[in-house]
């Protein structure tokens, strides 16, 4: 069913109001473009630029665009059975590289839990390291590392663009990004404060962590968590 133009504008507004999404404005101004809900900047992307996608779940839309415009390299990364099992089964450009891996906030493994809605239908795709948030009975054990680690580990002296859609987990993974000797220079993150036991303070102190390393926001979405990070230039 098509929305009208007001529909999400004025739903993100009465979540605001009832407490359950956080007052949020962007920090700058920049052109940016949009590929599966996602909003970058284009400027900062071009043929020799590095793209880190967390999460792929069952779309890699805006990796493939990415890589049509630019010709750059997306390195894409999810530990899940359906995720690695699907890919397997594509034509995929050779710049687009799937990695089973699971990012984390610290080097090990990371144990994930199959996502439950709240019908109690489990989720083929989803998986979650919150384990109040999905199945406690269906979980895997899948290896993680840091973003420092995956950059050492291929090689990679920089990220031009890091996204992040892991279903709760990226809170450990944002957090270490101080221990990364260049910062990406764009983010784009979806929060899951939503989720029960992680709650919007998380992401507003998650929020507060990334300004402080020089972060400032470029964009929100309709939703209001969906967020676009780029570097300051002066970082």
């Amino acid at each position: 069913m098509k929305r009208q133009p007001w529909f999400w504008p004025a739903k993100l507004f009465i979540k605001r109001i009832s407490g359950r999404e956080l007052w949020l404005k962007t920090d700058t101004e920049r052109e940016v473009l949009e590929s599966d809900g996602w909003k970058y900047i284009p400027e900062l992307l071009g043929r020799a630029s590095i793209v880190y996608s967390l999460g792929v779940g069952d779309s890699i839309d805006l990796d493939i665009d990415l890589i049509h415009h630019y010709s750059l390299a997306v390195h894409a990364f999810d530990p899940t059975p359906y995720s690695e099992e699907w890919i397997a089964t594509l034509e995929l450009p050779a710049t687009f590289v799937f990695h089973p891996w699971a990012a984390a906030g610290e080097d090990g493994r990371l144990r994930l839990f199959r996502r439950v809605n709240k019908r109690g239908k489990k989720s083929a795709v989803m998986w979650t390291a919150e384990g109040v948030a999905g199945d406690g009975a269906d979980y895997i054990d899948a290896p993680a590392y840091t973003i420092r680690t995956m950059m050492d580990k291929l090689g990679h002296e920089r990220i031009d663009l890091l996204k992040v859609d892991v279903e709760g987990a990226e809170y450990g993974i944002l957090d270490s990004l101080g221990d990364v000797d260049k910062l990406p220079a764009q983010l784009l993150v979806e929060f899951h404060h939503r989720f029960p036991g992680i709650g919007k303070q998380r992401t507003a102190d998650c929020i507060d962590n990334l300004r402080k390393l020089g972060y400032q926001i470029f964009s929100i979405s309709e939703t209001g968590r969906e967020i676009g990070f780029v570097l300051g230039s002066d970082v």
